[in-house]
């Protein structure tokens, strides 16, 4: 893929960048060598008024870097809004919490003094994705700059501009040189980088196939990774639940980011006794949603980032129909738009042996199913490979201490949205990746867990 930006309403490629030459790859990566010696030494308050000043230029400049967000990869303007504020608020709180998530941890031994100490590991390798191109940057840059390391940024090649200013910004807030440098590179270069004796831990969040080739050749290297990767989120709703509250939350959760948001619900399995009315409201509301242009405050659902991911859900949504499954509404592109718009999609009746029920569907499409009972319910939330998130909804009691313990998920959410929370780790298990971002967990990935003994 070029780097470019590529305006996902028109078509119209706005800007191409050359990729950096080997040499300059080389240049950037001895700069973060050289920063780190001294950056890792900076006290925490420091290294938190920088992180702060971070926040302040964000929300400072939020519809600047909104509208950037959505003329690179398409998402609705006051949606990247919302992103450039939680932005914000993961710089906040690691700016606030880091020094106390980093103290050394007493032990009681045998020594006259025991303890855990917490310290930077060096260069981080952030290789990121697009959908949303600052948010996934910053949930990575805020702990990882505030534990005292340094962060290098391989950004997806359709949101060039976005990278940019990510680099910028931390530069702007008084980070010294080199702390956080963004490598416009293709993916060919990622295997060097991650080998290069100066990187000594990656991260990445994206496809299967990605996080596939980056922990094959950070395993090969011995260094450690942290990978988040694709989900098909079940979304189940039983008899007792607050059927209004979970139609509303079921509609927000898919059609998030168009349906481009790995954590988002993807698979509705719904109890008997109230699917066909979840089932009418849910195609009614579908229906009323305005696709359209991304900048305008009307508009609900936006395009997909690009052509290539437009045709692969199409192809899977038709291959879905063609297995024998029920188109309720939706189901092909907006051909008389020039971007790269889909109409919000209901599949129901799924076949058993259809690959729709093992793929991730990255786009508005919602794939709807019935159960008999909460044991058929959980069996089919975990039928699939992922396990980023779960959402349940009952207000019986013995069920949602089920569906806590037994729901194969990162992250369940009872009755609510699935979301990502500063306060709370986020990760997956199974094919959905491993290691925890957020929380005091994101912060202790990419540290040396030190123990010390003294006697």
């Amino acid at each position: 893929m070029a780097i470019a930006t590529i305006n996902p309403t028109t078509g119209e490629t706005v800007k191409t960048f050359e990729p950096l030459t080997d040499a300059v790859i080389e240049t950037k990566l001895a700069l973060a060598q050289t920063a780190f010696k001294q950056y890792q030494r900076l006290p925490f308050e420091q290294r938190s008024m920088w992180m702060q000043k971070a926040a302040e230029i964000l929300e400072r400049d939020r519809e600047i870097y909104a509208k950037m967000m959505t003329l690179e990869m398409g998402k609705t303007l006051k949606s990247a809004i919302a992103e450039v504020e939680k932005c914000a608020l993961v710089c906040r709180y690691y700016a606030k919490n880091a020094a106390q998530f980093m103290a050394d941890v007493p032990a009681s031994t045998d020594a006259s003094s025991s303890f855990v100490r917490y310290q930077p590991l060096g260069v981080i390798l952030a290789v990121m994705p697009w959908n949303f191109p600052f948010w996934q940057v910053f949930r990575f840059a805020a702990p990882t700059l505030m534990a005292g390391n340094v962060g290098l940024l391989k950004h997806a090649s359709n949101v060039p501009q976005c990278a940019l200013k990510i680099e910028e910004i931390f530069t702007e807030a008084g980070f010294p040189e080199g702390v956080f440098q963004t490598l416009l590179v293709g993916a060919d270069k990622v295997g060097k980088i991650v080998a290069d004796d100066r990187i000594k831990a990656a991260t990445l969040t994206g496809s299967e196939p990605a996080g596939e080739s980056l922990a094959a050749q950070a395993g090969k290297n011995l260094k450690k990774v942290v990978l988040e990767l694709g989900g098909s989120d079940p979304f189940i709703v039983m008899s007792s639940a607050d059927l209004p509250a979970a139609l509303s939350t079921a509609v927000i959760s898919r059609m998030l980011n168009s349906g481009q948001t790995c954590v988002s619900a993807k698979r509705f399995i719904l109890a008997e006794e109230i699917a066909e009315e979840f089932i009418a409201g849910f195609v009614e509301k579908f229906e009323q949603l305005k696709v359209g242009d991304p900048m305008l405050p009307e508009t609900d659902i936006g395009p997909l980032a690009t052509p290539a991911i437009l045709k692969e859900l199409d192809n899977q949504v038709q291959a879905c129909i063609a297995s024998g499954a029920k188109l309720l509404t939706g189901g092909h592109a907006l051909s008389e738009k020039a971007g790269n718009f889909y109409l919000p999609t209901i599949l129901t009746d799924i076949p058993l042996d259809a690959a729709a029920r093992q793929q991730e569907f990255f786009g508005p499409v919602a794939l709807v199913f019935r159960v008999a009972n909460i044991d058929e319910a959980i069996e089919l939330a975990n039928s699939t490979s992922f396990g980023l998130a779960a959402t349940a909804w009952t207000t019986v009691s013995s069920e949602c201490d089920r569906f806590i313990s037994e729901l194969e998920a990162g992250a369940v959410f009872i009755n609510g949205l699935v979301k990502s929370d500063p306060r709370l780790p986020f990760g997956g298990i199974k094919r959905s990746g491993y290691g925890r971002e957020l929380s005091i967990q994101g912060i202790h990935e990419f540290v040396n867990i030190k123990t010390v003994w003294v006697k």
